[in-house]
Parts: C-alpha cells; structure tokens; sequence
C-alpha cells in the first residue's frame, strides 16, 4: 500500500499519468472547431463553413452558405467537393448567414482550393 503524504516525485507522476489516461479525450473530437468543412446534416441539407462549437452531433457553423445544390468540380460525392470545390454554373450557393446552428452526420475538413471555390460561387436568386 502506498502512503499518499510520502509520494515520490516518480510515484505521483504515475499516479497522475493514471488518471488522466482515464479521462475521456475531448480534443479529438473537437479538432474540428475553427475548421471551414462541408457539413452534412439530418435534415437541414448540406452547408459550408467555420465550425465555431461542437456538443455531441450539435454544431454551431459560422459564415454558413447553405449548399442548396452543388455539383462537385472533380468527382461526384461531398469528399470531392471538399477536396476539389463546386462547378458554379451547376450549383446553387445560398449568400452566408453569420451563423447556425445544425444537427450534423457528418464533417468534412475543405481544402484551401475548395474554400476558394466555394466563397467564390455566386449568391443564388430566386428564379
């Protein structure tokens, strides 16, 4: 049995590394924030923009343009519109809101070619 009033420099940094091995890592799953990724949601459709918060599949996106129709510049799925940005005269990009708040499935990390593309598609008018 160990004496806790007499640890070692050793002991306690064992008994430290212990604890904090236990404890559920956070940033891993928040590695997201700040990040301007393609966002897949459950019912609200497909958006683009900076991951502010991320609570369990809640986040919080700012600069948002909802992805009203999009059609990948290379490729035929998300990852590709991610990596390689949108066809504009094939897409509708709604302007930006300063921020929403979605239910995602699933987030995608943009390239810096994919952001370029996407910030840069037209704003869609109704027609």
């Amino acid at each position: 049995m160990i004496d806790i009033n007499n640890l070692t420099i050793g002991q306690a940094k064992e008994l430290s590394s212990l604890f904090s091995a236990a404890q559920p890592q956070q940033s891993s799953l928040n590695g997201m924030i700040g990040k301007k990724c393609i966002v897949r949601t459950y019912g609200a459709g497909v958006w683009f923009g900076e991951i502010a918060e991320k609570s369990g599949n809640e986040v919080i996106v700012k600069n948002a343009r909802r992805m009203w129709r999009w059609w990948a510049a290379k490729g035929i799925s998300l990852s590709s519109v991610a990596l390689h940005g949108v066809k504009h005269d094939e897409s509708k990009i709604v302007e930006a809101v300063p921020a929403v708040w979605l239910e995602a499935i699933e987030l995608i990390p943009a390239s810096d070619k994919a952001i370029a593309s996407i910030e840069g598609a037209p704003n869609v008018q109704a027609q």
